[in-house]
């Protein structure tokens, strides 16, 4: 295939063609990772942090490509729902190779914490968009926001950050604060418009066994219909109405319904009063 004056091989059109569907199915797929549901008694909790909002268009992603936070000498960059980007300001740290390397520090991770040891920042990577897990802050109240976590299966350490998203309505309020659970096990908050489920009353919704019963008995009426009439029509040669399979049965079906509806009111209700007086008294 030619398009214009390249030559495109159709093995270069299947790599394409692969490549494209592996994109689209990648682990790192940020509906993926943000979007959680959770059903409670009559309600629906769903969370979408990847949804745009008017004066949020990319979510709960920071526009600056990370967040960050410090505290007594440790520094903590992280970005939900996917890797961090770094136009200005990127971290200058020891052993960031896992994590874009020395000339990329940052940009190949959701979560990096930096510490001072022996006077060096040293770089820990926390966590992976892969490895992101979304669950509520609170079982009993679901709406109060939800907990992001990320981790990172090192050589020596399994590391991790929690990110607890606290629903907020009225704005976004970066984090504040950072504590350290473990080694490298780190939570820190922040309150966002996202982190508020968008609630969906579930009661009495649905179709309940009767409708799936309903459903399946009219598929396999329509598959039996639909087989029938091509199995006249090709193998039999019917053409017209005729070609509906027993249609006799099923034009007599509504007048068959309709009698014994009536034959089932009358054995209930007893003899009407027309069929009473139908017969005169005989005096003996």
């Amino acid at each position: 295939m030619k398009f214009g004056s390249i030559s495109l091989r159709p093995q270069f059109l299947v790599l394409l063609f692969v490549l494209t569907i592996l994109r689209r199915v990648s682990p790192d797929s940020v509906p993926a990772l943000c979007e959680l549901s959770v059903k409670d008694k009559s309600k629906a909790y769903y969370y979408s942090l990847a949804s745009p909002l008017r004066k949020f268009p990319h979510g709960i992603l920071s526009e600056d490509g990370y967040y960050k936070v410090a505290t007594n000498g440790t520094v903590l960059w992280f970005q939900l729902c996917g890797s961090m980007i770094f136009n200005h300001d990127p971290p200058m740290c020891v052993d960031c190779k896992d994590c874009g390397g020395s000339t990329h520090c940052g940009m190949g991770c959701s979560a990096l914490v930096s510490n001072q040891i022996d006077g060096y920042p040293v770089c820990t990577t926390l966590g992976r968009p892969s490895s992101t897990v979304l669950d509520v802050l609170d079982k009993k109240s679901p709406n109060m926001g939800i907990i992001v976590k990320m981790t990172n299966t090192g050589p020596k350490h399994n590391c991790s950050l929690s990110v607890s998203v606290i629903c907020n309505s009225n704005g976004v309020q970066g984090p504040q604060t950072l504590e350290n659970l473990g080694f490298c096990d780190y939570k820190t908050e922040l309150k966002h418009p996202l982190g508020c489920a968008k609630i969906i009353n579930s009661h009495g919704s649905g179709l309940g066994w009767f409708g799936i019963l309903m459903v399946i008995i009219l598929c396999l009426y329509g598959g039996y219909i639909l087989a029938g009439s091509v199995y006249r029509y090709f193998f039999l040669h019917v053409r017209g109405i005729d070609v509906i399979p027993n249609l006799e049965f099923w034009a007599s079906l509504p007048h068959s319904i309709q009698s014994w509806f009536q034959s089932l009111v009358r054995r209930f209700r007893g003899p009407s009063h027309s069929y009473r007086s139908s017969y005169s008294p005989v005096n003996f």
